[in-house]
């Protein structure tokens, strides 16, 4: 395998000569953009992601790193909350003016690629180790063939469990993979053993990501190949229907989740379990304060199924309309690739999807949790679904958002069901 710093200083080199060559005859480009990438033109590229000041601190830690190589390439970092960062991407895009490199997210692939709004990262091939990634993670950034982005590193659907509630109240662990009719009653044995001060878990059927398990058990999918919902409405009022009984005194109450918003339930030590995406660990450590946290497998009706699959929702994309395409790909490279990028994150940004990521990332405490808990499921990692539709994350938060209101019972699921599908027919077109 090569080694994209290596293809980055050949290319380079040749783009210098070629400058060199252009000058003698009076036929110099007028910029690094449109003859390769110049080291000693000083270039500025705008990044932005969402997360919290955990990852800007790692972020920032990282672009001194990329300076150290790239001192020509100023990186101007700016980052808020997920629903704000994503309204003001597409404020940008109604404009012109996305950053030039950005995180960004697989469920926005169609919106955003389908458009032209993103840069084909292969007319920048000469700046970015693609051999790094496995075919199946370098796929999660391809919309019809085309390499709109790539991962920083994937999870897999768990169950966290926080042992020190656990060990406090002398309440066995759950252990994971069990039926959901066995998930439940476990959580009520938690909610009896505590006398309700600590519930077994939150309401599941309010994660979209759960439906998705359930309807992947059953050999469907939230959404298909042409960018239609996968399911009916028969299945999602069975699916919420299922909740009932925990709803009834098992899982905390949907009121007690709002005082303590946006810290979860789990977070906030109101439970003692919660499904969430792996590499959520570390910000669960941090919100709950726990001294040890363990990860399960889900619980799922057919232990045979394939209904895990490795989830590399967080990329890197670039710009279409970027005045450094070829600064932008060193720097994209130097955030998917590097083995500094693995050794500042670890897992926290997923597992590391790139080979050379993982060679540096020092995977202790958590992030080998992490590590453990993806070779534990292996067996039930199936294929990854088709490319979520256009709108995917708005549809994903009225989910959400309709199942906190059946929790609170302010609707009934018969209305939740047809709200959902009024809101996807608009979204969907």
């Amino acid at each position: 395998m090569f080694i994209s710093r290596t293809k980055r200083a050949a290319a380079a080199a040749l783009a210098g000569l070629a400058a060199t060559a252009l000058a003698l005859t009076g036929c110099a480009p007028s910029g690094g953009s449109s003859g390769g990438y110049d080291p000693d033109e000083e270039v500025t590229l705008n990044f932005t992601w969402w997360g919290n000041d955990d990852r800007a601190a790692r972020y920032d830690a990282l672009i001194e790193k990329f300076n150290e190589e790239y001192p020509n390439i100023t990186i101007n970092g700016t980052f808020t909350d997920f629903p704000s960062y994503w309204e003001k991407r597409q404020t940008e895009a109604a404009g012109g003016g996305l950053p030039d490199v950005w995180q960004f997210s697989d469920s926005y692939l169609r919106q955003y690629g389908e458009p032209g709004l993103l840069l084909d990262l292969q007319t920048v091939a000469d700046y970015i180790d693609f051999d790094a990634f496995e075919d199946s993670l370098r796929q999660t950034g391809q919309l019809n063939g085309t390499q709109y982005s790539l991962p920083t590193g994937y999870s897999a659907w768990a169950v966290f469990l926080n042992d020190d509630i656990l060990a406090q109240y002398g309440i066995d662990p759950y252990e994971g993979g069990t039926s959901y009719e066995e998930y439940s009653a476990w959580m009520a044995s938690v909610t009896e053993a505590t006398g309700g001060a600590v519930f077994g878990g939150t309401d599941y059927t309010q994660r979209i990501q759960n439906f998705e398990n359930v309807l992947r058990q059953q050999g469907g999918n939230l959404y298909t190949e042409d960018g239609q919902l996968g399911f009916t409405e028969e299945q999602l009022k069975e699916f919420w229907e299922s909740g009932a009984a925990d709803r009834d005194g098992v899982t905390v109450p949907q009121s007690r989740l709002e005082e303590i918003s946006p810290v979860s339930g789990f977070g906030g030590k109101l439970t003692a379990s919660e499904m969430s995406w792996s590499n959520f660990i570390a910000a669960y450590l941090g919100d709950s304060g726990a001294s040890s946290i363990s990860l399960v497998a889900p619980p799922t009706d057919d232990p045979s199924a394939k209904d895990l699959y490795r989830q590399a929702g967080l990329q890197m994309a670039i710009s279409a309309t970027t005045k450094h395409p070829e600064a932008a790909a060193i720097f994209l490279d130097y955030v998917v690739n590097s083995p500094e990028a693995g050794e500042i994150f670890g897992t926290s940004l997923g597992f590391p999807a790139s080979s050379t990521k993982l060679a540096g990332a020092k995977l202790e405490g958590a992030d080998a949790q992490v590590g453990d808990y993806l070779e534990s499921v292996a067996d039930r990692i199936g294929d990854a679904p088709p490319v979520p539709v256009v709108g995917y994350g708005s549809l994903e938060q009225t989910f959400w958002d309709l199942g906190k209101s059946i929790g609170l019972g302010a609707i009934s699921v018969d209305d939740a069901v047809a709200q959902f599908f009024d809101e996807a027919s608009v979204i969907l077109g």
